[in-house]
């Protein structure tokens, strides 16, 4: 396979590292290299997974073919390089859905097991690894091998969550689940601060299939943690409007706005974060009735806006995911939230959802609790030192940082979040004896040493 040098980033353009590319046209094509190699999708990881300093990324975007749908099972069998987006594309139209999807169309299948995604859904369905039924993994002699939950299952789940170290994913079947249309009914609901925020996260009685809290990150005060709550499930017929009732599974793809340049630094300052976020909370807290939107609305906002992580300028920016056991969420949350607000850092967003059990996943990201996201413009040493002190709060409240956004976590500080990676590692050691797989951030993390 041919290979070119460049300069290649995550989707948080944090950090830029130099790396060497190659491009399979073909499945026959998808091995690994010579050199220290990792498989890359879409690029949606927003740190180092998928940079390989030095080392070789192997694209996996065109090994993106839809091989079948079982309609009668409800299996989908695809290859690892197809994204979501191109899935739903496929399957809403016939009336079938994802079992878990995240907040962007744009992540290859491959990619959605290596990082063992959650969607809105986690405290229901669990996470993307648990609807797999078996992939094909690729060793680093090229030797092929389909393992699933029930066969070879100590290296399948040492893969789902494994961020793509244990081999190159080829073919994937998975699940798919009926849904009654393309819309989403969603409700709204205005909470002041953070208690109010998790007592409406945990009632029964506004639980739905789908949850998450739009979280004012810059808010302080008695407004700390001030939320909008999104909870919404697959519309029935009946409740869409008339105009949509004889077709409900055909939507309208939204038109989307591209960001063409690298907007300026100023743009993200906390004052103009603030003005934003008073509007949003105020626009979306007046709306006190159920609302039906498309699917796409609803799930991915953010891919309107092509491009949007240009909106963070040339230095780009940090996302910082935590998951807290629910016994120490609510207060290690409010700690986090304590800390930026009066740190200076302006998180442009934020969002808090609510997780179910964990998976089988060796190093799967989820846990029985809640978890914070956020987008921090890089400012450089200041934000790592206060991502730095929200760490020490994470490993006191006995949670974890999310590797598919992490650029920075220590690799004393990863092993005390993932009590799994022994585990991981002993699997990790058998299936790729030479180390083959690599990649920056497992370098960073010293995961295979």
């Amino acid at each position: 396979m041919r290979t070119k040098l460049q300069p290649l980033t995550g989707w948080g353009r944090y950090p830029r590292e130099c790396c060497e590319l190659c491009r399979p046209e073909r499945y026959a094509d998808l091995r690994p290299g010579h050199a220290a190699t990792i498989a890359r999708g879409q690029g949606r990881s927003y740190g180092d997974a998928a940079l390989n300093k030095d080392g070789l990324v192997v694209l996996t975007e065109r090994i993106n073919r839809v091989l079948a749908l079982d309609e009668t099972a409800g299996i989908l069998t695809v290859e690892a390089g197809t994204t979501l987006g191109q899935i739903l594309d496929i399957i809403v139209v016939r009336g079938w859905f994802l079992p878990v999807v995240p907040g962007t169309r744009y992540v290859s299948v491959g990619g959605a097991i290596a990082a063992d995604i959650h969607g809105k859904n986690h405290h229901r369905d669990g996470s993307f690894g648990q609807h797999v039924l078996e992939i094909e993994l690729i060793a680093s002699t090229g030797e092929r091998t389909v393992c699933g939950p029930n066969q070879f299952s100590d290296a399948f789940w040492a893969t789902v969550g494994g961020m793509g170290l244990t081999g190159i994913i080829g073919t994937v079947k998975l699940e798919v689940m009926r849904i009654p249309s393309a819309y989403t009914q969603v409700e709204y609901r205005k909470s002041g601060d953070l208690d109010h925020a998790f007592r409406i996260l945990t009632d029964p009685e506004f639980d739905d299939h789908y949850s998450v809290a739009w979280i004012d990150c810059l808010a302080g005060g008695p407004d700390l943690g001030r939320s909008i709550i999104m909870t919404a499930h697959h519309a029935p017929r009946e409740e869409l409007p008339s105009v949509s009732r004889s077709r409900p599974f055909i939507t309208r793809a939204p038109a989307g706005i591209a960001i063409p340049f690298d907007m300026p630094g100023w743009l993200l300052k906390p004052t103009t974060v603030k003005a934003f976020n008073a509007l949003y909370y105020t626009w979306h807290g007046a709306k006190n009735r159920p609302v039906i939107i498309d699917y796409q609305r609803y799930f991915f906002p953010l891919d309107a806006l092509r491009s949007w992580n240009r909106l963070y300028g040339r230095r780009g920016f940090l996302q910082y995911q935590c998951v807290l056991p629910a016994a120490t969420a609510h207060a290690g949350i409010k700690n986090i939230l304590e800390i930026l607000s009066g740190s200076g850092c302006a998180p442009f967003l934020g969002v808090l959802k609510r997780l179910g059990p964990p998976s089988s996943g060796h190093l799967s990201f989820p846990m029985s609790g809640f978890t914070l996201a956020m987008d921090i413009p890089m400012d450089g040493a200041s934000l790592l030192a206060t991502l730095n002190r929200i760490d020490e709060i994470v490993l006191e409240h006995r949670g974890r940082v999310y590797l598919a956004k992490d650029a920075r976590l220590s690799p004393a500080r990863f092993r005390a979040m993932y009590e799994r990676y022994p585990d991981w590692l002993v699997v990790k050691r058998r299936l790729d004896p030479m180390n083959c797989f690599q990649s920056s951030l497992s370098r960073r993390l010293e995961m295979a040493p």
